[in-house]
């Protein structure tokens, strides 16, 4: 499904901030793959989202996605088969317009638009069954601005509108990160609800190692700018943050005591 091949990106090259935030990296993602990302603050993992979203361009490499090369396509023609989910709650939606407005913007990416703007009363029907679906009780607040909505409201939102149109890829960037504890275990039990119903291939990065682990089928570890651990199937299954935490020291070679110092 994703093809990324010797992918290198370089910021600020030839000055003194010269950062190699990817380095030859590869990595393939099957059909429904979901691989969580784990590694240290500059390790690249925000770097390789937003080269898959084409938010940059490359210096090398190729990304194809589908079998079809992307890497000169701009973000906005990517954004119809890729669904992305930003740490900030706030980022993914317009919060002074109505939540069935929200959910007709992501329904109708990629359409063209006319003067018409009105929404259906099938979509109505469509939109609340999808929000009852939630279990969050916003299916009766169809006309409340999305403002109005508490953060973990509005990022349960924001993956609603995200896989929507059932995506070819899913990007979920540390997208529970700004949420508590709580809030989060909400919005990571709805993500692995919808991955799974819609067969989503996904890619999710996180600095939390237990839910690197307790997530997607396939973990992988980065650090500066490549990949350094690649585990999946029984072997992710019997990880620990422990088994973690020995196998960065092992392939990195530091040894890191706590989580904290390998996570910054």
């Amino acid at each position: 499904m994703l093809d990324i091949l010797n992918v290198s990106k370089t910021f600020n090259a030839g000055t003194i901030n010269e950062k190699h935030a990817l380095t030859d990296l590869s990595l393939r993602l099957e059909n429904d793959d979901f691989v969580t990302v784990i590694g240290g603050n500059g390790a690249g993992k925000s770097t390789l989202l937003n080269a898959i979203a084409g938010v940059w361009p490359l210096d090398s490499g190729k990304i194809l996605l589908d079998g079809e090369n992307i890497t000169r396509l701009p973000e906005h023609k990517r954004a119809k088969n890729i669904g992305r989910v930003f740490q900030d709650p706030m980022m993914g939606t317009a919060p002074d317009m109505q939540l069935e407005e929200n959910l007709a913007l992501a329904m109708r990416r990629g359409q063209r638009r006319g003067l018409r703007w009105e929404i259906t009363s099938d979509e109505r029907e469509f939109y609340y069954v999808k929000l009852k679906e939630l279990g969050l009780g916003l299916e009766d607040r169809l006309k409340v601005k999305v403002g109005m909505l508490s953060g973990g409201q509005r990022q349960a939102i924001t993956l609603l509108m995200a896989t929507l149109k059932k995506p070819k890829l899913l990007l979920l960037d540390e997208h529970t990160a700004a949420l508590d504890p709580t809030t989060a275990a909400k919005v990571l039990e709805l993500s692995d609800k919808l991955v799974s119903e819609n067969r989503l291939t996904t890619l999710m990065i996180t600095h939390n190692m237990k839910d690197a682990i307790r997530h997607g089928n396939r973990l992988i570890m980065m650090n500066e700018g490549n990949i350094i651990l690649d585990i999946s199937g029984e072997e992710k299954k019997q990880l620990t943050k422990q088994d973690l935490l020995d196998k960065f020291a092992e392939v990195a070679g530091r040894q890191e005591e706590t989580d904290e110092v390998l996570l910054s």
